[in-house]
């Protein structure tokens, strides 16, 4: 599966819709307020004030698909940089400074944006406001300190990819999967390009696309809108608004053949399979499909009382482990697959083929609506606990508001869930799943030489 987002604290950030159980008519899920500055900046405020700890997140519309060809994990390399010091914070000094009041910030980058975050108790936050307002315009770059953060990310790349199989091949089974459509490339960057990236490189993208205008701030936890709007206009409102360019973004052909890619490799401790489709999100292709395709992973593959691991898990006792998954959250086009890892003395070959019979019985035969309603229930089950986070709602809350959804749209997804119905799921698998133009992803275990 496609990872989404990259931070500087080796942290991923798989980010999808929370519900709060119930999904009953008028259900909300987060209650945000929010306003725009005159710069143009979003401000949002989610309420909870269960404890003295408020979480800070600055999103920028901007990741890894807005990179110029030849610029890979651009956008990764600025965001290690941003920690690089301004004249009011110098270098290295942003991270202590949050440290030594008791608090915890790092930053992620996706294909579609880019995010800055800091818990803290709530009494801190001027402070946060302030050091983030003032990176937003007033970055300082050493060409030193650039080379050596540049060294940083290829350690990170040699660590975190080209010393894991599953991510060499991730970054090849989305090469394949996308033809042209920017998501095909990695987010941390391909090593060679990533050395070649410069101190021009950075500022130019930072002037470029660190804008208010081209920003969303939300504070979650023990706040009001009525505290933060005199904060946000005193620290962000100053910022004058520049001009930031229109996202350009290729478009993706049509799928009409389906691809394989295998990687045998000394470290991988057992074999594994995949295979993904494009599917809609909510910005492209038949968006309606998108909270259908969701419900339908949940019935295929959503745990142990899913299809597929009652089927062949604990019936035929083919794989260790089965699933299926489901985006929907992207600008560009997103995926739905299935993954799973054999068991002890069967073969890839002997999942795949487990697999591909349980989908043509789903095609064949349909889902029932009793099942729709079971997953549905478990989707909200599984997010009963997202407001007991101080974290969560700003996380989810800014992910889709940076990709355009809006606070109407993030508060309407009980009812929108809710209603989702049988016909409506089996419509969505077969406008994706008989489509030819699939990869099949396979990693074997292979003797060090």
């Amino acid at each position: 599966m496609r990872l989404p987002a990259i931070g500087r604290g080796a942290l991923f950030l798989a980010l999808f819709c929370i519900l709060v159980p119930g999904g009953s008519a008028g259900a909300k899920v987060y209650e945000p307020e929010s306003f725009t500055l005159s710069n143009g900046m979003q401000v949002v405020a989610i309420t909870d004030q269960r404890v003295p700890v408020v979480t800070h997140m600055v999103w920028y519309k901007v990741g890894g698909a807005d990179e110029a060809p030849g610029e890979t994990g651009l956008a990764h390399f600025l965001e290690h940089l941003l920690f690089k010091g301004t004249e009011k914070v110098p270098s290295g000094e942003f991270s202590r400074i949050v440290s030594r009041n008791g608090g915890q910030g790092n930053a992620f980058t996706g294909y579609d944006y880019t995010a800055y975050f800091q818990t803290i108790a709530s009494d801190k936050l001027p402070l946060v406001m302030e050091m983030e307002a003032d990176r937003m315009t007033n970055l300082m770059l050493d060409e030193d300190e650039v080379a050596a953060e540049r060294q940083v990310v290829l350690e990170e790349r040699r660590s975190r990819v080209d010393n894991s199989p599953a991510a060499l091949l991730s970054e090849r089974t989305n090469a394949a999967l996308y033809l042209n459509y920017p998501y095909r490339r990695p987010l941390i960057g391909w090593a060679h390009e990533i050395e070649a990236l410069t101190r021009e490189n950075a500022l130019a993208f930072y002037r470029k696309w660190y804008a208010p205008n081209n920003a969303i701030l939300v504070v979650a936890g023990d706040i009001t809108m009525e505290r933060l709007k005199p904060l946000a206009e005193k620290y962000y409102g100053v910022i004058p608004a520049r001009p930031v360019p229109e996202r350009m973004r290729p478009e993706e052909p049509e799928q009409i053949a389906a691809r394989r890619v295998e990687l045998a490799h000394p470290l991988a401790a057992q074999e594994s399979w995949t295979r993904r489709w494009l599917a809609p999100s909510r910005f492209w292709g038949e968006s309606r499909h998108v909270l259908p395709l969701a419900v339908l992973a949940e019935v295929i593959g959503g745990g142990s009382t899913s299809r597929l691991y009652k089927k062949l898990v604990i019936e035929e006792k083919v794989a260790l482990s089965v699933g299926a998954f489901s985006g929907g959250g992207d600008i560009g086009p997103s995926t739905f697959g299935f993954y799973g890892v054999p068991a002890e003395g069967h073969s890839v070959e002997a999942l795949e083929k487990a697999v591909e019979a349980e989908l043509q019985a789903i095609l064949r035969d349909g889902v029932d609506p009793a099942e729709v309603a079971r997953a549905v229930k478990s989707m909200k089950a599984s997010a009963v606990y997202a407001r007991d986070s101080v974290t969560a709602p700003a996380h989810a809350v800014g992910q889709a508001l940076a990709v355009g959804r809006t606070i109407e749209q993030i508060e309407s997804w009980p009812e929108e869930v809710g209603a989702v119905t049988a016909e409506q799921v089996m419509e969505a698998a077969r406008a994706v799943l008989t489509k030819p133009g699939h990869v099949t992803s396979v990693l074997r275990p292979k003797p060090a030489s």
